[in-house]
């Protein structure tokens, strides 16, 4: 590749300019741009920011990568940074990575700027570009489907902190074979961010749900229908709420929190489990606060989550389970609209090393429409 300037729809490649330095030092002092690159020196300064424009930015062309200032077209202001690294010739590959100063984010810079040197530099010699992201990192996560990266999987301990720590990161590639435009998602957002029937609302479960999610998860019935059935950690609970939307924009899984929508209060939650994507079949899981159990609400996100899953998502089926003493868990599956389809002998761990019996439920589209 060379250093000529690249320009699409709102945004503009160039290289780095000693006009650029104040902004960049704002850029690469903002939190979020620190948590996500915790090698940069810090504070930032003049003379850090002088040493990239001038210097760093060189050795990563002579190493035959690139580094561009992400700018806006209409008045050539810094945006923010992007560039390819870790380059290996003989494989034709290289690591993209990028930021985006506070004033930028939300306008689809990002994912214009990586769409746009992506696709230059798989016409300009590279075959495969991948991209890193934190897996608590939604914002980069949805760049990379934007511009159409694939994801391939957890890099474990792949991320090395400052203090000599290791973290995963999540791995996506582009190929210089594959189409154009965004990446395909399994499960798609919510339309409108929310599912409602006015009674109860479902938002996405996030890392300010930990607290919630932990005291609902340590209930004594709820460990009892675990699996396996042993009460989690707050650790546990933290790293699963604050992945759950990544794992939601992977199509694995889409979790939930069942809110009262007169007071917007936690009364539980529901996930759906995409665990067979080749068949268009998914499972679907729920719990309750005991205050708030009997009044109908997990039928009714039952219900939501099936019309979003059916209408939305395209999925073909949706299976639940119950435990056969559990006549409460399996009122609210059939009056959702899920037919019992059998039992599934000694198919869930249970205390002490025994095995427990469940009770399979199935939905069909017409089944709901019924």
């Amino acid at each position: 590749m060379n250093r000529e300037t690249i320009e699409a729809p709102g945004v503009r490649l160039r290289l780095f300019r000693d006009a650029d330095l104040e902004d960049l030092m704002v850029g690469c002092n903002d939190p979020l741009t620190r948590r996500f690159l915790p090698h940069l020196p810090g504070p930032y300064t003049a003379a850090d920011a002088h040493w990239w424009i001038s210097d760093g930015t060189a050795a990563v062309w002579a190493r035959g990568g690139a580094a561009y200032a992400i700018a806006d077209p209409a008045t050539d202001r810094l945006l923010g940074g992007i560039g390819i690294d870790q380059v290996a010739p003989a494989r034709g590959q290289g690591e993209i990575g990028y930021w985006v100063t506070p004033r930028a984010r939300g306008r689809g810079v990002a994912t214009a700027a990586t769409t746009l040197l992506a696709g230059r530099a798989l016409t300009h010699g590279f075959a495969r570009l991948e991209l890193l992201t934190d897996p608590e990192n939604v914002a980069s996560q949805r760049v990379a489907l934007g511009s159409g990266f694939s994801r391939e999987g957890i890099r474990r301990g792949a991320g090395n902190a400052p203090d000599g720590s290791r973290h995963d990161l999540v791995a996506w590639a582009r190929l210089a074979d594959d189409p154009p435009g965004p990446a395909a998602r399994l499960l798609p957002d919510l339309p409108g961010g929310l599912l409602t029937d006015g009674v109860v609302t479902l938002r996405p479960l996030t890392a300010a749900d930990t607290e919630f999610v932990h005291r609902l998860r340590s209930l004594p019935e709820m460990v009892a229908t675990s699996v396996p059935p042993v009460a989690p950690e707050r650790a546990e609970v933290a790293d699963r709420c604050a992945r759950a939307p990544g794992q939601w924009l992977a199509g694995e899984r889409a979790d939930l929190v069942i809110l009262d929508t007169a007071t917007g209060t936690p009364a539980g939650e529901i996930g759906l489990y995409y665990q067979e994507p080749q068949t268009g079949q998914a499972m679907i899981g729920y719990g309750m606060g005991p205050e708030w159990r009997g009044r109908g609400y997990p039928t009714r996100a039952a219900r939501l989550v099936a019309r979003w899953a059916f209408e939305d998502a395209g999925i073909e089926r949706l299976i639940a389970g119950a435990a056969p003493d559990n006549p409460g868990s399996r009122r609210v599956l059939e009056k959702a609209g899920f037919r019992q389809e059998g039992e599934l002998r000694g198919r869930l761990p249970g205390p002490a090393g025994r095995r427990l019996d469940d009770v399979l439920y199935g939905m069909l589209p017409q089944d709901l429409r019924r």
